[in-house]
């Protein structure tokens, strides 16, 4: 398993994290709240959001044999649609 995480400079967190977790809720388990959210996908990685006052936080669990990077970048890709007055977001995956 390998974990990235990521703290996104947005004051629109909470939106964000909100929308993501609605669009993705038709096709995978996920559960949130205005605060956090976590998403199970198909393929065994585990997104945990978390909105604070001034930044998303976001963590992948990546299931060994899985493309961590691809990952990472349907995540972006998705929060940048949501955020597309200010994005493209700025993620500093660790």
């Amino acid at each position: 398993m390998s974990r990235s995480s990521a703290e996104v400079p947005t004051a629109n967190a909470s939106r964000y994290l909100q929308q993501l977790c609605k669009h993705w809720s038709h096709k995978m388990h996920v559960e949130f709240d205005a605060e956090k959210g976590r998403i199970a996908f198909p393929n065994g990685t585990i997104a945990e959001l978390a909105a604070r006052e001034d930044a998303l936080a976001v963590t992948l669990d990546v299931p060994d044999g899985e493309d961590a990077g691809r990952m990472r970048r349907v995540v972006a890709e998705h929060l940048d649609r949501f955020a597309f007055r200010e994005a493209p977001l700025a993620f500093d995956w660790k």
